[in-house]
């Protein structure tokens, strides 16, 4: 690699990092050469000299750094849609206030949406008012799971799944509250499953 200057190697590295951070992509040749303070030229020269000499892996298009490199796991984007009554049911009705991404190493591959939680009957499941509820898509669920419940009168809630009652037919939703709901639950005798709870996401 013919003499480059490390200061300016040095600030490629670090907007390709931030670059990543902030967008979960590879900026361009152009967008390095404004953010570094460089010719377009210099900043191409640059990227082949730094791939060559291994310091960063450049192909033409996509540019990793080692740090950048721990950056792209893969994410995707779920709407955050509203809330959901955490107490007796109450119908709500979807609309996306946003898209937010997440990052499938923690979160896993499938389709998602986030719930906002009100109410107070599953805070011994760790859900309090106004935590964030990421759910998985799905329509069926295990006895144990958080579920995002419709039932027959088309209102939803989110309550653990209690089974089936053999007795009546009915479907158990499940309060996680013992303090102030002991031992209460809901019966339903028709159930629509329309999501399982896997992650809460909360300030501390």
């Amino acid at each position: 690699m013919r003499s480059k200057n490390p200061e300016v190697m040095k600030a490629i590295c670090t907007f390709v990092d931030q670059y990543y951070r902030e967008k979960h992509s590879s900026p361009s040749v152009n967008e390095i050469a404004i953010g570094v303070g460089v010719s377009k030229a210099t900043s191409y020269r640059y990227l082949v000299a730094m791939d060559e000499c291994g310091m960063l892996s450049y192909d033409g298009k996509s540019i990793i750094t080692k740090q950048a490199g721990k950056c792209t796991s893969g994410y995707f984007s779920a709407p955050v849609v509203g809330s959901i009554r955490c107490g007796d049911p109450e119908h709500e009705e979807e609309h996306v206030e946003e898209y937010v991404s997440l990052p499938k190493s923690i979160f896993g591959d499938g389709k998602f949406y986030l719930l906002r939680a009100k109410g107070d009957s599953m805070v011994d499941a760790g859900i309090e008012d106004e935590d964030l509820i990421v759910i998985r898509m799905q329509e069926t669920a295990a006895v144990g799971d958080i579920v995002v419940a419709l039932d027959e009168d088309n209102d939803n809630t989110l309550k653990i799944f209690g089974g089936i009652d053999e007795g009546t037919g009915s479907a158990i939703l499940r309060y996680a509250n013992q303090k102030k709901y002991p031992d209460k639950d809901i019966r339903v005798k028709q159930l629509i499953i329309q999501g399982v709870a896997k992650h809460v996401i909360k300030a501390l």
